[in-house]
């Protein structure tokens, strides 16, 4: 699958699942984020600005925004006021004999006064101050990004630090932004934008169109998500992150299938580790990019010394070994490894069993990364511990489970290799992308 297809698929999941509000969107912002970014940035909203401000088109409009403001449009109001005794401004003779005949009968000391006025608070300027806003806000929280060393803010703001201290300028001292009142809450309206958009300068067409990108952005329009995944490089530059998620959400949707029902998505904010649950007559917990503390789930690798035969770890050696030649049709070396996995529980309500599915992914091709990524997957099976006691390697000394609860997932390999069939004396399976929407329910269904 290559990075297109991926893209293309992830961005249908995320307005499936992700924009309809069936999804956590921390869980998305914590996968497509780069690592240098802080907790806040887990917030889907602000990740989502990051991407924006980040976008050429905002960097160019803070370039030029600054010669911009000088030709500023303002319109001119004039508020009638009456005085007594006193003259302020330009007398409203019409309007002061009308208010001396209907209210103020023979006083002459009474007279209205006209004065003009710069309103600044016209549909266009209020379009201006909340894109201003926006970016400024945003750019306030990733500063110490954006001035750093990262390859994915060279090509923007970082090509030219001043570009960031102008910006606080304008916002603070800049005379004619300073006048523009804050928008409401719910300003800019349709019609402002509208107004905006039609405006016979360029600076506030501008700002009207970027602030329709930024709307699509959080509508979850296809084509701006695809491009949240793709541009300014938020999604990392490899693909790791990205098929991680891929996989995440072919997971969520395979078993919505087979449980013929919607999952409880759950959150970090919740205290919980786990990303989804489906509950029924076998409750089913998802968990993503952890080990399911929180079930006193943990994969600790310390060797059997004390047994006579096989240690757990030398298991592990042999039969990766013996399962990357079946499957590669050749001869290995071994060697050793450790990444992050995902979790499947299974809990049965009759008889409070529980059974576990161990899915390593690797986005590779490569033969050695997928070798490694069997040892590291048979690890974790050898070594999955409840409450300090291993879950697998009673008294048959069966370390890997039932031969279903170990599954690796790679990308999609031009030769050809063991169909899922074959493979079913093994007890780590491997799928390719491409088989993912075919044969991940065959597998889980076994533990079902």
């Amino acid at each position: 699958m290559n990075r297109d297809e991926l893209l293309d698929q992830l961005t249908e999941d995320v307005l499936a699942h992700v924009m309809r509000g069936s999804f956590p969107e921390r869980e998305l912002a914590q996968s497509i984020k780069p690592e240098q970014l802080d907790e806040r940035f887990e917030e889907y909203e602000l990740l989502l600005d990051l991407h924006f401000v980040l976008k050429p088109d905002v960097v160019a409009f803070v370039r030029e925004l600054s010669s911009h403001l000088r030709s500023i449009r303002t319109e001119t109001q004039t508020v009638s006021r009456t005085r007594r005794g006193t003259v302020d401004g330009r007398i409203n003779w019409g309007s002061t004999i009308k208010k001396r005949y209907s209210e103020h009968p023979r006083d002459r000391s009474v007279f209205v006064c006209d004065n003009r006025s710069i309103d600044y608070d016209i549909p266009e300027n209020i379009v201006l101050k909340r894109l201003i806003s926006i970016i400024h806000t945003t750019i306030r929280e990733a500063e110490e990004y954006l001035r750093g060393e990262y390859d994915w803010v060279r090509e923007t703001w970082k090509g030219n630090e001043n570009l960031i201290d102008e910006l606080q300028r304008i916002v603070e001292r800049n005379v004619h932004i300073r006048r523009i009142r804050d928008p409401d809450t719910y300003e800019p309206t349709e019609r402002m934008r509208t107004t905006a958009a039609n405006s016979r300068q360029e600076v506030y067409r501008e700002a009207a169109s970027l602030l329709k990108s930024r709307e699509r952005l959080f509508d979850g329009n296809a084509d701006e998500i695809r491009s949240l995944l793709d541009e300014t490089a938020i999604a990392p530059d490899d693909q790791d992150s990205l098929f991680e998620l891929f996989v995440l959400f072919r997971f969520v949707a395979t078993l919505e299938r087979l449980q013929e029902s919607q999952p409880e998505f759950k959150t970090i904010a919740t205290g919980r580790q786990e990303v989804a649950r489906f509950d029924g007559d076998k409750e089913i917990a998802l968990y993503h990019d952890n080990s399911a503390a929180d079930r006193n789930l943990s994969f600790v690798a310390v060797p059997d010394e004390d047994q006579d035969e096989l240690s757990r770890t030398d298991e592990v050696q042999l039969t990766a070994r013996e399962i990357a030649s079946d499957y590669f049709d050749r001869d290995f070396r071994n060697h050793t490894g450790r990444p992050d996995v995902i979790v499947l529980e299974i809990i049965s309500e009759s008889d409070d069993q529980h059974e576990y599915l161990i899915v390593e992914v690797k986005n590779s091709t490569n033969t050695d990364t997928i070798r490694r990524g069997i040892k590291e997957t048979l690890e974790y099976l050898a070594f999955l511990r409840v409450n300090e006691d291993y879950v697998f390697g009673g008294d048959d000394d069966d370390y890997f489970g039932s031969g279903w609860n170990g599954l690796l997932i790679v990308q999609d390999l031009d030769d050809e290799t063991a169909s899922l069939e074959a493979q079913s004396g093994n007890p780590v399976t491997i799928l390719q992308a491409a088989e993912l929407e075919e044969k991940l329910a065959a597998i889980l269904q076994n533990l079902l």
